[in-house]
């Protein structure tokens, strides 16, 4: 055992595709941990023959017991035990947290081993602003549920960044173009292996372009926030229609208020009829 690491959980993100990716402190805490959590043993073995490792792992997902749970947990005041999953991070849109918080909750130590997560992946490639984002996972299968969460984010001003999967992706652009209008997005797959891939526009754009499509592959997509609506003060309106309405009727001088403030042409008309102006 490297004495090196010490007992406790440790949290190793795995590669999303490329096994390159993998980080040497990735690949020397799974060599020397004494038990591994995996998602699926079949998955974490083709990652353990690739760094060399030869340790017992233990099955650990959604479906997880208490007992079981506290099995592992009594294990880490002398065992460093690796949680993986099947690709990425650990605990973003997986299992774990529970654990992390019942080791906690015993007094143990918790480690983190950073690297790849797709929803990072996807942010860097789409273009999109990066400042504020929100992570929604998974949207729910049925059409009521979904459209109840979209609607629910709809208003936030921050891109949104969703899983999901070939066979449903139409529906959810479909949806999400109906719920949230004309919004920048993308739609990337593959991330990290040889056919990686990153389709741009806006949503409409988008769910025309995969309606008859199933494409392969773990999915992110990714969607711009809403448009910034500028503050304007009505002392601002009713300078600028003082000078529209010398040329122009109430309904065309709104228009072109409307346009040059970026605001409801509505708001601006109800402004110019107070004024007096014609029709």
């Amino acid at each position: 055992m490297d004495k090196s690491l010490a007992p406790g959980l440790h949290i190793v993100a795995t590669p999303i595709g490329n096994l390159g990716d993998l980080s040497p402190r990735a690949a020397e805490v799974l060599r020397n941990a004494d038990r591994i959590l995996v998602e699926d043993t079949r998955v974490t073995a083709k990652l353990l023959a690739h760094v060399g490792a030869k340790v017992p792992m233990i099955r650990y997902d959604d479906h997880t017991t208490e007992p079981e749970r506290d099995r592992i947990v009594a294990l880490l005041g002398d065992q460093i035990v690796a949680l993986v999953s099947d690709a990425g991070t650990p605990l973003i849109s997986d299992p774990g947290y529970k654990l992390v918080r019942a080791a906690r909750a015993a007094g143990h130590d918790v480690h983190t081993v950073p690297g790849p997560c797709a929803a990072i992946v996807a942010l860097t490639l789409a273009g999109l602003p990066t400042d504020r984002f929100l992570f929604l996972g998974f949207l729910p299968a049925k059409a009521k549920a979904r459209s109840d969460v979209i609607a629910e984010v709809g208003g936030v001003r921050a891109t949104l960044v969703i899983y999901e999967s070939g066979p449903r992706l139409s529906d959810t652009l479909s949806a999400l173009a109906e719920q949230l209008g004309a919004r920048d997005g993308a739609v990337t797959r593959e991330l990290t292996k040889l056919h990686e891939e990153c389709v741009t526009g806006t949503l409409a754009e988008l769910a025309e372009r995969y309606a008859n499509a199933s494409p392969k592959g773990e999915i992110v997509i990714v969607v711009g926030p809403p448009a910034e609506i500028a503050t304007v003060g009505d002392d601002v309106i009713d300078a600028m229609l003082d000078e529209a309405l010398q040329r122009l009727s109430a309904s065309r001088a709104a228009a072109e208020v409307a346009e040059r403030l970026k605001i409801p042409r509505k708001r601006v008309y109800a402004r110019a009829l107070e004024k007096g102006g014609k029709n």
